[in-house]
C-alpha cells in the first residue's frame, strides 16, 4: 500500500511503498477513503520542538470502509463506512478513567494515527459506523468537530452567553457551530482578514470583526457587550492576551490554539476581571458517537468548510504551500 511517511527533523514528507497491514483477533482493516490535513501535521512536521518523531506515519481525520476483521471482532461487516477515532486509551489512567479523554491517556497502547494511507489498522474499539446519511467526507470531519465540541462542552455555554471567537480556521468555525447549537446568544468571529467571513456567519456567528485598533470596541457593538465567553482557536503568541482583554468581568477563555511557543499575558488585566482561564485538548468517544448521530441535524452542513481534494501523491506539496500564505480552510485527501 502507499503511505505518507514523516522522516522527522522537518525533512520533507515522502510516498512510500509499506506492506499491507494484516488485522490482529480485535482489529480492523480499513480502507481509508478520506483524511483531513490539520494544523497539527503542519507543525509537527517542521522540526521544531513538538514533533512526530522520525520515520512515522500520520494523518488523524479520516474515514473509510471495512474490508477485513479480525477473529474476535463483532458488531461490525466488511463493506460498512466508519469513522475513526484515532487515539487508543488505556482506561485505566486518571484520564481515561475521570475524563475518558483519549489524547490525554497517559499509558498510550500504540497509535491510530496513519490515515494518509490507502490501508489502516484500527483496533475495532475505536471505529465508530457512520449513519447511511452520512458520506466519507462527513466521517472524516468527525475528529476535528469533537475538538471543537470537548471544548465548548467545557466552557459551559449558558444560553445568552455572549461569545467571542478568536480566529477563522476549523476549530473556531467549529467553535462557533458548537456555540449556536448549545445556545450560546450572540456570538462575534474575529481574524485578522475578511477571508473567511462568509464561513463564520455561516456557521452561526452573527458578526465578524477584523484585528485592529478599535477592535475591542468593534466586539463589545457587535455583541451588545463584552464577551462572557471567548474562545481562542488560534495558537499563535499573544491570543491569549487578546482574550484577557477581550473577556467581560468574570467571564471565561478557552485556549483550543494549542499554541506551542511561550505566549506572554499581563495576568494583573485578567485579575482585575476575575475571569478564568481553560485550556483544552482532546475529546472522548461520546464527543465521536454524538456527532455521527447528530452531524446531518444541524442548523448547518459542516462540509462546507472544505475547499479542496487531492491525490495522496499532492499531499507533500500541499503541506508546503499550507505553511505559506493560502486561501484554504480545509483540505481532504482523498484515496
Amino acid at each position: 500500500m502507499k503511505a505518507a511517511i514523516y522522516p522527522g527533523q522537518g525533512k520533507g514528507i515522502v510516498i512510500a511503498e509499506l506492506p499491507d497491514p494484516k488485522p490482529g483477533a480485535d482489529d480492523l482493516i480499513v480502507k481509508i477513503h478520506r483524511c483531513g490535513i490539520c494544523g497539527t501535521d503542519l507543525s509537527m512536521t517542521k522540526g521544531g520542538l513538538w514533533d512526530f518523531g522520525v520515520n512515522v506515519q500520520f494523518g488523524h481525520e479520516y474515514a473509510g470502509e471495512v474490508v477485513e476483521m479480525g477473529a474476535s471482532v463483532t458488531g461490525f461487516r466488511v463493506g460498512e463506512q466508519v469513522g475513526v477515532l484515532p487515539s487508543p486509551a488505556c482506561g485505566n489512567c486518571e484520564a481515561c478513567r475521570s475524563h475518558g479523554n483519549h489524547v490525554l491517556c497517559q499509558n498510550k497502547p500504540g497509535t491510530a494515527m496513519v490515515g494518509f494511507a490507502e490501508l489502516a489498522r484500527v483496533p475495532a474499539r475505536l471505529a465508530i459506523k457512520l449513519p447511511s446519511t452520512l458520506s466519507m467526507a462527513d466521517g472524516a470531519l468527525i475528529e476535528p468537530l469533537a475538538i471543537s465540541l470537548y471544548g465548548v462542552k467545557l466552557a459551559r455555554v449558558e444560553p445568552g452567553d455572549r461569545v467571542l471567537v478568536l480566529g477563522g480556521g476549523t476549530v473556531a468555525l467549529y467553535a462557533i457551530y458548537w456555540a449556536r447549537r448549545l445556545g450560546a446568544g450572540r456570538i462575534a468571529a474575529m481574524s485578522r482578514s475578511h477571508r473567511r467571513r462568509g464561513l463564520a456567519l455561516k456557521m452561526g456567528a452573527n458578526d465578524f470583526v477584523t484585528y485592529g485598533k478599535n477592535e475591542i470596541g468593534e466586539v463589545m457593538e457587535a455583541l451588545g457587550g463584552a464577551p462572557q465567553l471567548v474562545f481562542e482557536c488560534v495558537g499563535a503568541e499573544g491570543m491569549l492576551s487578546k482574550a484577557v482583554q477581550h473577556v467581560a468581568q468574570f467571564g471565561r477563555i478557552v485556549s483550543l490554539g494549542f499554541c506551542t511557543a511561550p505566549d506572554p499575558l499581563i495576568p494583573a488585566i485578567g485579575s482585575y476581571k476575575c475571569a478564568s482561564i481553560q485550556f483544552a485538548v482532546g475529546y472522548s468517544m461520546r464527543e465521536f458517537i454524538y456527532i455521527a448521530d447528530q452531524m446531518d441535524k444541524g442548523h448547518v452542513d459542516p462540509k462546507a468548510i472544505v475547499t479542496r481534494e487531492i491525490a495522496l501523491t499532492e499531499l507533500p506539496a500541499m503541506i508546503e504551500r499550507l505553511r505559506a500564505p493560502n486561501s484554504e480552510t480545509k483540505v481532504h485527501v482523498c484515496l
